[in-house]
């Protein structure tokens, strides 16, 4: 996941061991998914009060396909289309929309496959100004730079069209973090800032950027648990700074300790940064060569009165 400003150029994740990872996660991560079902169900909320009407809809990092059902329910005459780098989840997130049932069913019709695609987020098979909506739910902590997946996601985007996201602040697993601090390596991810996803939004093209962010919490009976569910969701850590091997038995005792002191209510918390937000593609105002574009338009009739 991705580096905070200060430390962007020293952070890097092992590409293919995410992808390993990922795959190896598209038969459990649906089990392990409460914090993203969560978040897909607040930016859809979100995007009661955005006005946008998109004929074809790229959910971008789309997993096992989770989220093509909410997407379908709230835009049924749109094209949808999954895009996921991992091929295990793509096969799944097809068996899902090759087979619907119940509500999906009804909105895309018994007969219909939507088209789920196995490709990297840099390099989208896709037309330039083919897509209205890109909705991508958590995709960009799986970058340690989101600059070229969102001038990838400009270029793919329609003038008017909207990029939906949301993605992992700096606090998330605070808690883990603090236990672990002192430890040799870089033993959990490093996530991007909010003010630094709206520098890259604006240099990949993006206009009218807009950000929040609120803390969510969730809270496991103890830290194993909390581990199962990372290694469930493919959520572990990639970085290529990463210990390869164990710190002995009494540094992960003193990391339980610490970890344990947090307890409250028989429970222990694990804070998640979330940030949700959305762009817009403008109408160009350099040609690619760099020349400015100048548009006129035509004065206004006037009748004799």
């Amino acid at each position: 996941m991705a580096a905070t400003s200060e430390s962007a150029s020293d952070f890097h994740l092992d590409r293919r061991l995410l992808r390993r990872r990922c795959a190896a996660a598209a038969a459990t991560c649906d089990g392990a998914d409460v914090l993203a079902r969560e978040i897909a169900r607040r930016m859809d909320e979100r995007l009661d009060y955005i006005r946008h009407a998109p004929t074809r809809i790229v959910d971008l990092g789309c997993g096992t396909g989770a989220d093509l059902p909410r997407l379908a329910e709230r835009y049924p005459d749109a094209e949808l289309i999954g895009i996921d780098f991992a091929e295990p989840m793509v096969a799944r997130a097809r068996g899902r929309t090759g087979k619907p049932v119940g509500l999906l069913r009804k909105l895309i019709g018994g007969g219909r496959r939507l088209p789920v695609i196995a490709a990297d987020a840099t390099a989208l098979p896709l037309a330039r100004g083919s897509v209205s909506m890109l909705w991508s739910n958590l995709m960009l902590p799986g970058l340690d730079d989101p600059l070229p997946a969102l001038t990838e996601a400009h270029r793919v985007l329609e003038v008017g069209g909207m990029l939906m996201f949301s993605t992992l602040g700096p606090d998330t697993l605070k808690e883990l973090r603090a236990a672990l601090s002192g430890r040799s390596g870089e033993r959990v991810h490093r996530f991007i800032d909010m003010h630094d996803i709206g520098d890259a939004l604006v240099k990949a093209g993006f206009s009218d950027p807009v950000m929040d962010m609120e803390m969510l919490t969730l809270s496991y009976t103890g830290l194993d648990e909390l581990f199962a569910d990372l290694r469930a969701s493919g959520s572990n850590n990639a970085s290529t700074a990463r210990p390869r091997g164990l710190s002995g038995r009494h540094g992960w005792a003193a990391a339980r300790a610490s970890y344990e002191r947090l307890r409250s209510d028989g429970r222990l918390p694990a804070s998640f940064e979330v940030i949700q937000g959305h762009a817009w593609k403008a109408a160009p105002r350099t040609t690619e060569d760099g020349r400015s574009i100048v548009r006129f338009q035509p004065r206004p009739q006037h009748t004799p009165g």
